[in-house]
Protein backbone atom coordinates (compact mmCIF):
# COMPACT_ATOMS: atom_id res chain seq x y z
CA UNK A 1 0.00 0.00 0.00
CA UNK A 2 1.13 3.54 -0.68
CA UNK A 3 1.12 6.29 1.94
CA UNK A 4 -2.32 7.78 2.60
CA UNK A 5 -2.97 11.38 1.64
CA UNK A 6 -5.52 13.09 3.86
CA UNK A 7 -4.37 16.55 4.98
CA UNK A 8 -0.96 18.03 4.27
CA UNK A 9 0.44 21.22 5.80
CA UNK A 10 3.85 22.39 4.69
CA UNK A 11 6.13 24.74 2.84
CA UNK A 12 5.21 25.36 -0.79
CA UNK A 13 7.98 25.98 -3.30
CA UNK A 14 7.05 28.24 -6.25
CA UNK A 15 8.38 26.98 -9.58
CA UNK A 16 6.60 29.16 -12.19
CA UNK A 17 8.09 27.42 -15.23
CA UNK A 18 5.86 26.14 -18.04
CA UNK A 19 6.36 22.87 -19.93
CA UNK A 20 8.64 21.30 -17.32
CA UNK A 21 9.22 17.87 -18.82
CA UNK A 22 10.01 14.60 -17.08
CA UNK A 23 13.66 14.74 -18.20
CA UNK A 24 13.99 18.00 -16.27
CA UNK A 25 12.29 16.39 -13.27
CA UNK A 26 14.58 13.34 -13.30
CA UNK A 27 17.18 13.15 -16.11
CA UNK A 28 17.51 9.97 -18.15
CA UNK A 29 20.85 8.89 -16.63
CA UNK A 30 19.10 8.21 -13.31
CA UNK A 31 16.49 5.83 -14.73
CA UNK A 32 18.53 2.65 -14.24
CA UNK A 33 16.92 1.80 -10.91
CA UNK A 34 13.57 0.08 -10.39
CA UNK A 35 13.45 1.21 -6.76
CA UNK A 36 11.20 4.08 -5.75
CA UNK A 37 13.74 5.39 -3.24
CA UNK A 38 17.00 7.25 -3.68
CA UNK A 39 15.91 9.45 -6.58
CA UNK A 40 15.12 12.54 -4.52
CA UNK A 41 18.73 13.68 -4.46
CA UNK A 42 18.64 13.95 -8.26
CA UNK A 43 15.26 15.63 -8.56
CA UNK A 44 15.63 18.56 -11.01
CA UNK A 45 19.29 17.55 -11.18
CA UNK A 46 20.35 19.88 -14.01
CA UNK A 47 18.62 22.83 -12.35
CA UNK A 48 19.76 22.10 -8.79
CA UNK A 49 23.42 21.38 -9.49
CA UNK A 50 26.25 22.97 -11.44
CA UNK A 51 28.47 20.87 -13.71
CA UNK A 52 30.96 20.35 -10.85
CA UNK A 53 28.20 18.98 -8.57
CA UNK A 54 27.84 22.04 -6.35
CA UNK A 55 24.35 23.29 -5.57
CA UNK A 56 22.95 26.14 -7.64
CA UNK A 57 22.02 28.79 -5.03
CA UNK A 58 19.53 30.38 -7.43
CA UNK A 59 17.32 27.29 -7.73
CA UNK A 60 14.31 27.41 -5.43
CA UNK A 61 14.72 23.93 -3.90
CA UNK A 62 18.22 24.84 -2.74
CA UNK A 63 16.94 27.84 -0.77
CA UNK A 64 15.59 27.54 2.81
CA UNK A 65 12.79 26.97 3.66
CA UNK A 66 11.94 25.61 0.22
CA UNK A 67 14.64 22.92 0.48
CA UNK A 68 12.18 20.99 2.67
CA UNK A 69 9.09 21.79 0.60
CA UNK A 70 6.27 19.24 0.54
CA UNK A 71 4.19 21.20 -1.96
CA UNK A 72 5.24 22.45 -5.39
CA UNK A 73 3.44 25.28 -7.22
CA UNK A 74 4.24 24.79 -10.88
CA UNK A 75 3.47 26.18 -14.32
CA UNK A 76 1.25 24.85 -17.08
CA UNK A 77 1.79 21.45 -18.72
CA UNK A 78 3.90 20.16 -15.85
CA UNK A 79 5.30 16.67 -16.40
CA UNK A 80 5.22 16.68 -20.19
CA UNK A 81 7.66 14.62 -22.26
CA UNK A 82 8.35 10.92 -21.79
CA UNK A 83 6.11 8.76 -19.62
CA UNK A 84 8.76 7.77 -17.04
CA UNK A 85 7.23 6.82 -13.69
CA UNK A 86 10.54 7.77 -12.08
CA UNK A 87 9.35 11.41 -12.17
CA UNK A 88 6.72 11.05 -9.41
CA UNK A 89 9.08 8.64 -7.63
CA UNK A 90 11.74 11.37 -7.48
CA UNK A 91 9.27 14.01 -6.32
CA UNK A 92 7.90 11.76 -3.57
CA UNK A 93 11.39 10.69 -2.46
CA UNK A 94 12.39 14.35 -2.12
CA UNK A 95 9.33 14.86 0.07
CA UNK A 96 6.90 16.54 -2.31
CA UNK A 97 3.41 15.08 -1.83
CA UNK A 98 1.36 17.66 -3.74
CA UNK A 99 1.85 19.59 -6.98
CA UNK A 100 -0.42 22.51 -7.84
CA UNK A 101 -0.48 23.65 -11.47
CA UNK A 102 -2.83 25.03 -14.14
CA UNK A 103 -2.43 21.78 -16.13
CA UNK A 104 -0.50 18.51 -16.24
CA UNK A 105 0.58 16.12 -18.95
CA UNK A 106 -1.88 13.20 -18.92
CA UNK A 107 0.51 10.29 -18.26
CA UNK A 108 2.40 12.16 -15.55
CA UNK A 109 -0.93 13.15 -13.98
CA UNK A 110 -2.02 9.50 -13.85
CA UNK A 111 1.36 8.33 -12.51
CA UNK A 112 1.15 10.82 -9.64
CA UNK A 113 -2.08 9.28 -8.34
CA UNK A 114 -0.54 5.80 -8.54
CA UNK A 115 2.39 6.89 -6.38
CA UNK A 116 0.72 8.89 -3.61
CA UNK A 117 1.38 12.34 -5.07
CA UNK A 118 -1.66 14.62 -5.37
CA UNK A 119 -1.78 16.73 -8.56
CA UNK A 120 -4.15 19.67 -8.13
CA UNK A 121 -5.38 21.70 -11.10
CA UNK A 122 -6.31 25.32 -10.39
CA UNK A 123 -6.97 28.34 -12.62
CA UNK A 124 -3.91 30.47 -13.40
CA UNK A 125 -5.33 33.30 -11.29
CA UNK A 126 -5.34 31.05 -8.22
CA UNK A 127 -1.87 29.75 -9.08
CA UNK A 128 -0.57 33.32 -9.20
CA UNK A 129 -2.16 34.08 -5.83
CA UNK A 130 -0.69 30.93 -4.24
CA UNK A 131 2.71 31.66 -5.74
CA UNK A 132 2.69 35.13 -4.19
CA UNK A 133 1.73 33.67 -0.82
CA UNK A 134 4.44 31.00 -1.07
CA UNK A 135 7.04 33.66 -1.85
CA UNK A 136 6.02 35.40 1.37
CA UNK A 137 6.61 32.17 3.33
CA UNK A 138 2.99 31.20 3.91
CA UNK A 139 2.33 27.61 4.90
CA UNK A 140 -0.26 25.85 2.78
CA UNK A 141 -2.70 23.20 3.94
CA UNK A 142 -4.08 20.81 1.33
CA UNK A 143 -7.22 19.08 2.60
CA UNK A 144 -8.11 16.26 0.22
CA UNK A 145 -11.23 15.26 2.16
CA UNK A 146 -12.74 18.75 1.81
CA UNK A 147 -10.89 19.52 -1.44
CA UNK A 148 -9.67 22.88 -0.19
CA UNK A 149 -6.27 24.55 -0.10
CA UNK A 150 -5.79 27.18 2.60
CA UNK A 151 -2.88 29.46 3.41
CA UNK A 152 -1.72 30.40 6.92
CA UNK A 153 -1.83 33.11 8.21
CA UNK A 154 -3.69 34.62 5.25
CA UNK A 155 -6.87 32.53 5.58
CA UNK A 156 -7.17 32.26 1.82
CA UNK A 157 -9.17 29.29 0.53
CA UNK A 158 -8.99 27.65 -2.89
CA UNK A 159 -11.36 24.85 -3.89
CA UNK A 160 -10.32 22.05 -6.20
CA UNK A 161 -11.94 18.90 -7.57
CA UNK A 162 -10.47 15.39 -7.76
CA UNK A 163 -12.05 12.41 -9.48
CA UNK A 164 -13.98 10.54 -6.71
CA UNK A 165 -12.29 7.18 -7.37
CA UNK A 166 -8.79 8.67 -7.33
CA UNK A 167 -9.65 10.68 -4.23
CA UNK A 168 -10.84 7.48 -2.51
CA UNK A 169 -7.60 5.70 -3.43
CA UNK A 170 -5.38 8.50 -2.10
CA UNK A 171 -7.38 8.91 1.11
CA UNK A 172 -7.06 5.18 1.77
CA UNK A 173 -3.53 4.66 0.45
CA UNK A 174 -4.61 2.28 -2.30
CA UNK A 175 -2.38 1.82 -5.33
CA UNK A 176 -3.09 -0.78 -8.06
CA UNK A 177 -1.72 -3.59 -5.88
CA UNK A 178 -3.71 -2.42 -2.87
CA UNK A 179 -6.90 -2.34 -4.92
CA UNK A 180 -6.24 -5.89 -6.13
CA UNK A 181 -5.56 -7.12 -2.60
CA UNK A 182 -8.96 -5.84 -1.48
CA UNK A 183 -10.48 -8.45 -3.80
CA UNK A 184 -8.37 -11.46 -2.81
CA UNK A 185 -11.41 -13.45 -1.62
CA UNK A 186 -13.24 -12.91 -4.91
CA UNK A 187 -10.10 -13.78 -6.89
CA UNK A 188 -9.58 -16.97 -4.89
CA UNK A 189 -13.22 -17.97 -5.37
CA UNK A 190 -12.92 -17.39 -9.12
CA UNK A 191 -9.74 -19.47 -9.33
CA UNK A 192 -11.37 -22.33 -7.40
CA UNK A 193 -14.46 -22.27 -9.64
CA UNK A 194 -12.31 -22.11 -12.77
CA UNK A 195 -10.29 -25.15 -11.72
CA UNK A 196 -13.50 -27.08 -11.10
CA UNK A 197 -15.06 -26.11 -14.42
CA UNK A 198 -11.90 -26.24 -16.55
CA UNK A 199 -9.69 -28.72 -14.73
CA UNK A 200 -7.73 -29.43 -17.92
CA UNK A 201 -6.10 -25.96 -17.76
Amino acid sequence: MMQKFTTLTGVAAPLPMVNVDTDAIIPKQFLKTIKRTGLGKNLFNDLRYAADGTKNPDFILNQPPYDVAQILIAGANFGCGSSREHAPWALADFGIRCIIAPSFADIFHNNCFKNGVLPVVLPQEDIDHLTALAEKGALLTVDLERQIISAYPHNSGFSFTIDPFRRHCLLNGLDDIGLTEKNTDAIAAYETKRKQQQNWL
